[in-house]
């Protein structure tokens, strides 16, 4: 199966039975390059919030992991300024027996429960180990501002 077929049979499946926390599709044409938006998790501080991504396939899926950056601006010691992620499956992890809505579902499960082991900001990991509930307040009023 080829990068395109694999990619277009994993919209497919999304398409036939959709998850309610996000959502996928090509930007234009291309499904090589796609955008996600994810639905804050309930419980966490982003809830309420909508967090548009962007997700760019390599010509080698799913032996290459996709691409997967933060459009959005999101207040999250695994997330970089530059909306870069700090997740395991997307580098040394990755499995093709991974697909984008599985990878999308971990990062909404990163959403609720940060990892401060691997932090890409080690000021908001230092936060949250001080108090997670300041950690928890600013990455609410971050929402509000970037993400309503």
């Amino acid at each position: 199966m080829t990068a395109l077929q694999r990619i277009t049979k994993e919209m497919q499946d999304l398409a036939d039975d959709p998850l309610g926390q996000f959502s996928v599709g090509p930007v234009g044409t291309d499904l090589f390059h796609c955008q996600a938006t994810v639905m804050g998790p309930r419980g966490s501080p982003y809830e309420g919030g909508l967090f548009d991504l962007s997700v760019d396939f390599p010509k080698s899926y799913p032996f290459q992991p996709p691409q997967i950056k933060f459009k959005t601006p999101i207040y999250h010691m695994n997330v970089g300024p530059y909306g870069d992620i700090c997740l395991d499956i997307l580098d040394k992890n990755w499995s093709p027996a991974l697909s984008i809505s599985k990878v999308l579902l971990v990062i909404c499960v990163l959403m609720t429960d940060p990892n401060p082991d691997d932090p890409l900001r080690f000021n908001l990991r230092d936060e949250y180990k001080k108090d997670v509930s300041v950690y928890e307040n600013n990455a609410r009023q971050w929402t509000r501002q970037h993400a309503m």
